[in-house]
């Protein structure tokens, strides 16, 4: 029976799953669940009430990914499979006596690549080797005009066993890689696969590939080794003997053996080590270390000839069987040396017993059929594994400082600690690009579809160990300048006539240099003072402005902080109001100041609000602070001048007094209604009579429906959701808030908004001005004194402390042949290249994406320089540049060989979140689909070896690419499920449009840490896990965390003594789902795992909500919904599926 015959039917990929409604899901905010009913699932991932359908039709397989049109895919339809020149998997086994096979050696594809082991308790498949692996050339210093040498990769490539003689071979040991079924003729058993058949929707009619699928083919000798998922259809013939290629996994949950000994981190493992391995044969070209990401983990080593199992057993599932069998199955044969045999699940992670557990959705039951071989399924394990690579590139380039001394370097991933040493080219800490190749012509641009595009984060906070940029005072003249196109100084300028003048690497114009900033130059060409001057030799340095630089050229005053608070029932009911006041008593003396000053230069004025606006008179020499209402909201205007702006040491008595009568003169309030807009209004008029920039922190709590400016009304539509008119969602009702917000940013007046809703409030328009003056929006909905307080005021603290520049203009210039031509950002833009910002903190980023004007050239290489000027929090103008180089190619392979995919998804996302203002959310996500399926398809054309169709092949650094787009794909923006609110929608959308390269990763890929795992004695973390239900034990505690909110999982079967050490309670039922803090207890599991909280809110830029989450709780829908890998309620594929689609996606444009 062929696999590709079968149509099925069921809702259309993307379509939300029915079911679940009962589960409201606490927002982004975090809102409690009144009244919502206890959860209605069974036992851990057991059939789901509601999702018990009858079994599979005949030939139809559950297990596999997307539906093609009416028919399953199979990762490899051809049954010739793995061409011989692939390379291996990341890590081998030590090798005794075996040379190292040449730089493109084969790995036959039934050896396990990707994930060698899991970071947990237990090693996965093939051990690593004691050679660290190297990331791929694209780190290593690109010299220009030469070509990477992958001599220090090769010695990290062994062989695992000869490789197969023929393409028959080939064919024969991938017999034991099928995901169809194990035997053609028995029908797959109901509830194995990977989820219930509707859980698997056809994509028929879904997704439309646009874009051609011709390409101009380039050098195929050109490719780094790719990553390859390959499988076979099922043979006949058994797996070809000596190479035993079983997907079996372990049993899971054999009754009585101990669990293995937790280890952290990736060591060397037991395994016996090859002899002998022959010299594989060489791929031509500098390859780069790839690997075959074959079938799932062989079940025993390589290099063991005994006979493989019986194909029709290869694939047992994860779970346990299904209900019918007692007991696990027994392993196929005795577990080989090298390998312990496991308490539970593959070689992966612990785990519990899952009844019939098969993706995010649990299988259907039984039915008292008889269990026939469970189906085969694409194993996850063999998939590329995004801890994996995170683990490798800590390991290869986590203890090396990373000098950006050389052109077109990729930095560490994100994820990796490093220490960073300027010498001429900005730290990644500042700008992170998408390549740092990119292609000298806009045709192979185009054709790579790979966007060019640059996160930069101009006034990003640097560790203590990394000194600031230095601060360079020119005098009265001013910073020297290209006198064309107006770049600064910069290392990549050419000093030529001795000297006496300098050629701009930007423009190509030549200058005049000053008298006062002449100097020598050596031997080289070099300024003698090259050293001794920051803009000469590093890549990042500030400029003192002069005159010339400030608004109507004079020097700016301090910035003034200006505090409103709503003060309506709502506000004072919870507290709020209280607790606001009692905070800023002691807050107001951590206002941000230069680095030597004795106290902050910044004033601050507080107005209070409801319908009315309340100004505060709190000059030092008044005993009492005095109260002037404004109640004409229509035209807005400041009622005091002197007085309203003070410095906090001055009016301290004052401010004190106001701060302790606020609450009580406002506590029998009856006023529910608020205004917004003249808030704002009045905030900036204070500053336009104070004739400075500055900040409005405003705290407000209601939709604003009273008469006024500004006035909102409730369009909330849950209708709206998957229509062509969802867009207006994210677009503002009025466009009154974009007239205030051009206001605000001409006088340097950000907004800072923390929002406290109940019901919907708008965010999309109170929004606006927030976004478009470059402040920051923090919501807490259904804001709890006792359980957002924390939250709150650590949000609160750091917002007010943190570095932030004002009255801000940022340019980015590049060198001949690109330019800049797409920003995105919280910021406003006038003309079509300056982005301008009201206010600019360490936390912001600004995405540029460029585009080719003309050629580029390989030995030139292409410059940015982005030149920052602002308002520091003393009143000083400044200008911050940062300079970077990149290389260019004319060879495809040397772009795929140097990108970053985590840029590359911070891009993408931004991209697309930008896209459902103007598009219906389903054009923006097959947009996204289409444009990476043009970047890998293009990859495979034209830089792999050549090789089966039946096979996805992926670059090297960008095999995390499926697995991160498809995270991006099922967020809330993208694919809400019913329980997301159009507000939190909203408040994504703003919040991810300026996060950084690292708070995009942990927030689409959140993390995943055994807590019971950690060493209580060391520092360091326990070793991340991957993001799927699979992964988590009933035995064990987890954390997660995505830069919002961290949950702490809590599985049923977890001994009482850690209950008792973290909870300080004796057993799972009293453990309360209504902690947000834990509680502190004198163990050292509980101070470990407290100090692992601390350390993770210490690395993000706002404080997480903490959750505990008990399995088979209500609340642990919301938690599985950050299990990126697995399938979600909201209709999103699972990693696995995906996989799948992206690889028929991929063979529709070949073909």
């Amino acid at each position: 029976m062929s696999v590709n015959q079968q149509a099925h039917t069921g809702p259309p990929y993307g379509q939300p799953q029915p079911g679940y409604q009962g589960y409201p899901q606490p927002a982004y905010g975090g809102q409690s669940l009144p009244g919502v009913p206890p959860s209605q699932y069974g036992a851990y991932n057991g059939p789901m009430p509601g999702y018990q359908q009858p079994g599979p039709p005949q030939g139809y397989f559950p297990s596999l990914g997307f539906p093609s049109k009416g028919s399953p895919v199979s990762l490899n339809s051809d049954t010739s499979s793995l061409a011989p020149n692939f390379i291996g998997p990341l890590r081998a086994p030590p090798t005794s006596g075996a040379p190292p096979p040449a730089s493109g050696a084969s790995h036959p594809s039934g050896h396990l690549a990707y994930s060698q082991y899991e970071h947990g308790d237990v090693q996965n498949g093939i051990p690593a080797s004691a050679a660290p692996m190297q990331r791929p050339p694209a780190s290593q210093p690109f010299l220009p005009g030469s070509a990477p040498t992958p001599v220090s990769q090769t010695s990290t490539f062994q062989q695992y066993g000869s490789p197969p003689a023929s393409v028959q071979q080939l064919s024969n040991h991938m017999a034991g890689m099928t995901i169809g079924s194990a035997a053609a003729s028995a029908p797959p058993p109901a509830g194995l696969g990977y989820g219930p058949p509707t859980s698997v929707p056809p994509v028929s009619g879904s997704f439309s590939a646009t874009g051609s699928g011709l390409y101009t083919p380039y050098s195929a000798s050109q490719g780094p080794p790719p990553t390859s998922v390959s499988q076979g259809l099922p043979l006949a013939q058994p797996p070809f003997p000596g190479q035993t290629i079983s997907t079996q996994r372990l049993p899971t949950q054999v009754p009585g053996f101990a669990p293995p000994p937790p280890s952290t981190g990736v060591g060397p493992s037991s395994y016996p080590p090859t002899t002998g391995a022959p010299r594989p044969p060489t791929m031509p070209g500098p390859p780069l270390p790839g690997q075959t990401v074959a079938g799932p983990p062989t079940s025993q080593p390589n290099h063991v000839s005994s006979p493989p199992p019986p194909s029709a057993m290869s694939g047992l599932h994860p779970g346990p069987p299904m209900s019918g069998l007692h007991g696990p199955p027994p392993p196929t044969h005795p577990p080989q040396p090298g390998y312990q045999m496991q308490q539970n699940g593959s070689f992966g992670q612990v785990r519990g017993p899952q009844p019939n557990y098969g993706g995010a959705y649990p299988g259907t039951p039984n039915y008292g059929s008889p269990p026939g071989p469970p189906p085969k399924r694409l194993d996850p394990d063999s998939i590329p594994s995004p801890i994996q690579v995170i683990e490798d590139d800590r390991s290869n380039r986590g203890s090396e400082p990373f000098v950006t001394g050389v052109r077109g370097q990729v930095p560490p991933l994100v994820t990796t600690n490093f220490l960073v040493k300027d010498q001429g080219n900005a730290s990644p800490r500042y700008i992170r690009c998408t390549s740092y190749n990119i292609p000298c012509t806009s045709d192979m641009a185009k054709q790579s579809q790979v966007p060019l595009a640059a996160v930069i984060k101009p006034l990003a906070a640097l560790p203590p160990e990394e000194t600031l940029p230095y601060l360079v005072d020119h005098g009265e003249s001013g910073p020297v300048r290209c006198n064309r196109c107006k770049a600064y100084m910069c290392p990549f300028m050419q000093f030529i006539e001795g000297g006496r003048r300098f050629q701009c690497c930007f423009c190509s114009c030549v200058t005049e240099v000053p008298p006062h900033y002449f100097q020598h130059l050596d031997h080289t060409g070099k300024r003698v003072d090259f050293y001794d001057r920051p803009e000469l030799s590093l890549g990042s340095y500030e400029f003192l402005a002069t005159v010339d630089y400030c608004k109507n050229n004079k020097f700016p005053s301090p910035p003034a902080f200006i505090f409103m608070i709503d003060v309506s029932y709502n506000a004072v009911k919870s507290g709020l109001v209280r607790l606001i006041c009692e905070e800023l008593k002691s807050l107001l003396d951590y206002l941000p100041r230069e680095g030597n000053m004795e106290e902050s230069a910044i004033r601050v004025g507080f107005v209070t609000y409801n319908k009315v606006l309340h100004f505060y008179n709190v000059k030092s020499s008044l005993a009492q602070p005095q109260m002037m209402v404004v109640s004409d909201v229509a035209d807005m205007f400041v009622p005091l001048l002197d007085g309203f702006l003070v410095n906090v040491n001055e009016s301290r008595t004052v401010i004190t007094s106001l701060l302790d009568q606020i609450p009580e003169m406002f506590a029998d309030t009856r006023e529910t209604e608020t205004v917004f807009a003249p808030v704002i209004q009045a905030g900036l008029e204070a500053l336009k009579a104070a004739e400075c920039a500055g900040k409005l922190f405003i705290f407000h709590t209601s939709l604003p429906i009273a008469e006024a400016p500004g006035k909102l009304k409730n369009r909330d539509d849950k209708k709206l959701v998957n229509t062509d008119k969802e867009k207006t969602l994210f677009q503002p009702q009025t466009s009154f808030y974009n007239n205030l917000a051009k206001d605000c940013v001409a006088q340097g007046c950000c907004v800072d908004l923390f929002l406290f809703p109940n019901q919907y409030l708008d965010v999309a328009t109170l929004g606006v001005v927030t976004y478009q003056t470059g402040g920051s929006i923090y919501k807490y909905a259904y804001f709890q004194l006792e359980t957002d307080q924390d939250r709150f005021l650590n949000d609160l603290r750091r917002d007010v402390q943190k570095e932030v520049g004002f009255d801000a203009v940022m340019r980015v210039r590049t060198s001949t042949g690109i330019r800049a031509t797409d920003f995105f950002g919280a910021f406003y833009m006038s003309n079509t290249t300056d982005v301008e910002m009201a206010g600019l903190d360490c936390d912001k980023t600004i995405t540029v994406e460029f585009k080719h004007d003309d050629k580029l050239s390989e030995d030139s290489g292409a410059l940015l320089q982005c030149a920052l000027l602002y308002t520091s929090c003393a009143g000083q103008r400044r200008l911050r540049i940062h300079n970077l180089s990149l290389n260019c190619c004319t060879q495809l392979a040397d772009l795929y060989r140097n990108c970053e995919t985590d840029t590359l998804i911070n891009y993408l996302a931004k991209y697309a979140y930008r896209g459902v203002l103007s598009s219906p959310v389903k054009t923006v996500r097959d947009a996204l689909i289409n444009q990476c399926a043009q970047i890998l398809a293009c990859y495979r054309k034209n830089c792999a070896s050549p090789s089966s169709a039946g096979q996805l092949i992926l670059p090297e650094c960008m095999k995390l690419l499926p697995v991160y787009l498809n995270c991006v794909l099922k967020s809330d923006v993208l694919q809400p499920g019913p329980e997301v609110t159009t507000d939190d929608r909203a408040y994504i959308r703003q919040l991810v449009t300026s996060m950084d390269v690292a708070e995009t990763n942990v927030f689409f890929y959140p993390r995943l840490l055994p807590l019971t795992k950690a060493d209580v004695d060391s520092d360091s973390l326990p070793a991340a896990i991957r993001n799927s239900e699979e992964r988590l034990s009933k035995g064990d505690i987890y954390l997660l965390e995505n830069g919002l909110n961290i949950f702490v999982w809590v599985g049923v079967s977890v001994q009482q003594g850690l209950i008792q050490n973290l909870f300080g309670v004796s057993s799972f039922s009293q453990i309360s789902s209504a902690l947000s803090t834990l509680p502190v207890l004198e163990n050292p599991f509980s101070k470990k795992v407290r100090s692992i909280v601390d350390m993770l809110q210490g690395q993000r830029s706002r404080y997480m909500k903490l959750m505990i989450v008990k399995q088979e709780d209500k609340l642990e829908m919301l938690f599985r919904h950050f299990l990126v890998e697995d399938k979600s309620l909201s209709g999103g594929a699972s990693y696995v599926d995906f996989l799948c689609h992206m690889h028929k996606e991929i063979r529709q444009l070949l073909s």
